[in-house]
């Protein structure tokens, strides 16, 4: 048994889940036995090993009737390290997602595919599949770490961006599970045919390391042991000054430092982020990484060892929700933290190298790779590939795929690049596109542009309300909103999930909608356009149908008080919750048109009706003026002059 953070989780008995995987004999069981059983379904025990092959259980919620057994079905998911998929996979993807999905793939906003609806009898040939068209799916969940993520962009003439893929795919390499039990599953003990493991990896996996106390796991896991993770790990490597990767979400960050003539030097290291939270559940909460310190490129790999063994060893196995890297990062302390990793380490880390600030990039259009060749950047709402309506995307990109034989590159913000483009087939690959209905950049409101949402349901088993299938809708009611107000286009990062684990990445977005109920959402608000500051929690449950009623009063003193160039983020973290709460309850919704008010994250039980009359813009202004001359609320001058309008009747 691992470690604890404390003498209350020693004393206190682990997990199920924990058993669960102790039992697996190294992933094997219960899936292996209970894939033979003519069942369409798997029991709880095989759901959460069948986790780390890939793959999670699910049910049509839209199709559930009582009494009746449920909608079965499988969502695979790809192990793609920085989004990499070769064309041969994709084509492969795209034929299983019709032969055993739902006719549609799925980019995730960790850089892989994911596949939908797919029967458990036909699992192990859709997996087999995937692994001959040099794909996999092993750890692409579960305990253990997950897609390695790094910036899509293949630019040839910035070192930077090729190192910090090939370290991805290296680090993804160095932590993947050596268990047999994927390949005797799924490929009867076939081993796929891959590219050769760099030899500095395999050593780094099977040495003990230099630090005081062991590395080492067991001699089938060298470094995940018998129970591999408390929990989910994420790791992401970044170039400074790119936050295309969520950097500072991720468990563990590397930001690639080169020197002047590109050499590699080492990395920032990165630690302690995580966004999975429970609603009402105080001890659990979204988390920023901190800078942990530097390392030398030779010695990147014994770090990563040594912030894997820390969370490994001394990760809470006892309460689940507590069991990310944040929270004992938070229970520490970074200083404990960093110590006990320079432990296993065997040295103290550097200071952090000053970095340039980051900066969100979504790399959509066409771009100039640096060597003569192009790549092109397609926005997928909300990650979806399908042929619906006038839009036939997923026939666009097979046909490109197909004639052109390109790779493509999936972005953390669910879209898709394909790169080494010959300059002579641009003009060819824009007929596809437009012929499919594809939307150029130009065309694509910002809004959506910049806007992610998680499946939710019908699908996920976690969803307390519409994410995917609702966010659309809404994002045209904010744009017809900001059009009334006279914000034009004016755009902010949206995200939206149907629960609080935060796998769109909600609570670090402008504006942030959480599932808090059936058509309600918790309201995020202040995080960063570059996604570098976390978001605050401004109102706990907010009903659909009173989104635009909610946000005119934001929007409206975003657009009177904003500074040059702010964007809504910012200015809802400058001015504050407080001000932005008095200002709202101070708005004159509507004309002359009793609203119903907005939810008030303060409000207590039995506290008195707020009720909202409307005024005339032109008024509006000078009892801003009037109130501000004499130091009052406008909602006391208001009162004052309808209670002195009151006595002369």
């Amino acid at each position: 048994m691992a470690h604890s953070a404390s003498s209350t989780i020693t004393a206190a008995a682990p997990s199920k889940v924990e058993g669960i995987k102790e039992r697996s004999n190294f992933l094997r069981e219960p899936v292996a036995s209970e894939l033979l059983l003519d069942t369409n379904y798997f029991s709880e025990d095989a759901i959460q090993i069948l986790k780390f092959h890939g793959s999670y259980q699910q049910d049509d919620r839209d199709q559930r009737v009582r009494g009746q057994e449920k909608k079965y079905s499988m969502m695979l998911r790809t192990r793609s390290p920085g989004g990499y998929i070769p064309p041969e996979l994709y084509l492969t993807l795209d034929r299983l997602s019709g032969d055993y999905g739902n006719q549609t793939l799925r980019a995730t906003t960790r850089q892989g595919w994911q596949l939908h609806g797919v029967l458990k009898k036909n699992l192990k040939a859709t997996i087999a599949a995937i692994v001959k068209s040099m794909g996999s799916t092993l750890g692409a969940c579960g305990d253990l770490n997950r897609n390695v993520m790094a910036p899509p962009a293949p630019f040839r003439n910035d070192p930077a961006y090729a190192y910090a893929l090939d370290y991805a795919n290296k680090i993804a390499d160095l932590l993947t599970p050596q268990t047999g039990a994927y390949y005797e599953i799924w490929l009867d003990g076939e081993k796929a045919i891959s590219a050769e493991e760099d030899p500095a990896v395999k050593a780094a996996r099977q040495g003990a390391g230099p630090g005081k106390g062991s590395l080492k796991g067991s001699e089938v896991e060298p470094i995940y042991g018998t129970q591999y993770m408390p929990r989910k790990f994420k790791c992401a490597v970044t170039v400074p000054g790119d936050n295309s990767v969520d950097l500072f979400t991720q468990d563990l960050g590397l930001v690639v430092i080169v020197d002047g003539d590109g050499q590699l030097e080492g990395f920032n290291v990165y630690a302690g982020g995580g966004l999975g939270r429970t609603h009402n559940k105080e001890e659990t909460f979204a988390r920023a990484a901190d800078p942990i310190g530097f390392v030398a490129a030779a010695d990147v790999y014994d770090l990563v060892k040594a912030v894997v063994a820390t969370q490994r060893d001394y990760g809470d196995r006892v309460n689940r929700r507590h069991a990310r890297m944040k929270y004992l990062i938070h229970d520490w302390g970074v200083k404990k933290f960093r110590e006990q990793v320079e432990k296993f380490f065997g040295k103290k880390l550097e200071p952090v190298r000053s970095l340039p600030p980051f900066k969100y990039e979504d790399f959509l259009g066409w771009h100039d790779q640096g060597d003569g060749h192009y790549f092109l950047g397609i926005s997928i709402r909300n990650g979806r590939v399908h042929d619906v309506g006038d839009l036939k995307l997923r026939s666009a990109l097979r046909e490109i795929v197909e004639t052109f034989n390109l790779p493509m590159l999936l972005t953390p913000h669910q879209n898709v690049l394909f790169y080494d483009i010959k300059p002579g087939d641009r003009t060819k690959i824009d007929g596809i596109l437009q012929k499919c209905g594809v939307a150029t950049v130009a065309e694509i409101d910002p809004l959506e542009r910049y806007a992610m949402a998680c499946p939710a349901l019908p699908t996920c088993g976690l969803a307390i309300t519409e994410s995917e299938r609702a966010l659309p809708g809404i994002l045209e009611r904010i744009r017809a909103l900001t059009v009334k107000l006279g914000l034009g286009d004016e755009h902010f990062v949206v995200r939206m999930t149907g629960c609080p684990n935060g796998c769109a990445r909600p609570y670090m977005a402008e504006l942030g909608f959480v599932g808090s109920g059936p058509e309600a959402y918790q309201v995020w608000l202040g995080g960063s356009p570059n996604q570098t500051r976390l978001a605050k929690p401004f109102v706990q449950r907010l009903k659909d149908a009173d989104i635009e009623t909610f946000l005119e009063p934001m929007l409206v003193f975003f657009k009177r008080s904003r500074q040059t160039g702010e964007s809504f983020g910012d200015f809802c973290d400058r001015v504050g919750f407080e001000a932005l709460e008095e200002f709202s309850k101070t708005y004159p919704l509507g004309s002359g048109v009793v609203k119903a008010s907005r939810p008030n994250r303060t409000a207590k039980a039995g506290s008195a009706t707020r009720h909202r009359i409307g005024v005339r813009d032109d008024l509006y202004g000078d009892l801003q003026a009037i109130a501000a001359e004499r130091g009052v609320s406008i909602t006391s001058l208001v009162n004052e002059a309808v209670a002195a309008l009151l006595q002369k009747q």
